[in-house]
């Protein structure tokens, strides 16, 4: 087989202009938002603060699905179905997209298989419990939680699904306290929180939003802390995890994304990243983030948000193999 340089070129060229041209087109019709959680917790809380802005960036109706279980990974799995022309939004985290491959063995793709865009928001992690739970604090919680697991009666904590976030964090805090704990697995933070509030369920390391500062209002749970390392504004009415006696530098955070498959064309890629960056400039967006705790992200540079995801993904996969994180 001969090689043509300059037939080489041509087909260069052609894909060069095809990706121009599905730039100047991109989005031609209502572009989907997936939120890999069901309806009712902090992530659809996220996606409906910035979806009507980021409709009007875009010109086009950006539409939020919800589509929760396996720890977000079955949402991840229809992105990456779905063809590579950026009318699919993920707005994942390291939850989904690092944590879950390497704890589901059902799970086949990679973080690398997605693109993040632009980062949009860091939530504050909440110590949360069951309103009857004879705590006050974490210290308290933690002598109450040794008590329990002498009698044979091991505390129980919440997660949105086995290898979440939230999963190593309970796995973590148990390794730590050198105290026995049982993982209860939900498809989201929605069913977790019922059975938070029914006392089905102990405790909930979940991100926090404005949603708890009322039921805590209400008495109907309890914020022990926040996994701060300092009390912040927004949530000074609770106590940092470092002013407790034994939890001192039990601080944590994640944070959250929007993403495309890895080989979106680079013009679409660049359309979305600046309708990203642009809401995230408008104050009703940025003020909308932050009644619900979070901690709005300095828009990045493409660039610097590759780099960005390429660090929180060896961070991450070193939280997981400190607990020896095993598939399930």
């Amino acid at each position: 087989m001969s090689f043509s340089f300059k037939s080489f070129s041509t087909a260069l060229a052609g894909l060069l202009l095809a990706g121009s041209v599905a730039a100047q087109t991109y989005p031609s019709k209502p572009v989907t938002l997936m939120v890999p959680y069901p309806a009712g917790g902090l992530s659809d809380v996220i996606a409906r603060t910035v979806n009507n802005t980021l409709s009007k960036n875009m010109g086009q109706p950006v539409i939020v699905e919800n589509l929760g279980g396996a720890s977000g990974s079955i949402a991840a799995q229809k992105v990456l179905n779905s063809p590579s022309d950026g009318q699919i939004i993920f707005q994942g985290s390291p939850n989904e997209l690092i944590l879950a491959p390497l704890a589901i063995s059902a799970v086949k793709f990679k973080s690398e298989d997605f693109r993040l865009v632009q980062m949009i928001a860091t939530a504050q992690i909440a110590f949360l419990a069951r309103k009857d739970l004879p705590v006050s604090n974490v210290d308290e919680f933690l002598e109450y939680a040794r008590k329990e697991a002498k009698e044979g009666r091991p505390i129980t904590y919440a997660s949105v699904g086995p290898g979440s976030f939230y999963h190593l964090l309970g796995e973590h805090l148990s390794k730590v306290t050198n105290i026995p704990m049982t993982h209860v697995p939900y498809k989201g933070a929605a069913p977790a929180n019922q059975d938070l509030l029914g006392g089905q369920v102990d405790i909930f390391l979940a991100p926090f939003g404005k949603s708890y500062e009322e039921l805590n209002k209400q008495g109907k749970l309890k914020v022990l802390a926040m996994l701060n390392h300092d009390r912040l504004e927004s949530v000074k009415d609770y106590p940092a995890i470092s002013e407790s006696k034994s939890l001192k530098n039990f601080t944590f955070n994640i944070w959250t994304g929007y993403f495309v498959k890895k080989d979106t064309p680079e013009p679409i890629v660049q359309v979305i990243h600046k309708a990203i960056t642009d809401s995230l400039n408008d104050p009703a967006v940025r003020g909308g983030l932050e009644a619900n705790s979070q901690l709005v992200a300095k828009p990045l540079s493409l660039q610097a948000v590759g780099k960005a995801y390429s660090d929180g993904t060896a961070q991450f996969r070193a939280i997981a193999k400190s607990i020896n994180l095993q598939p399930q």
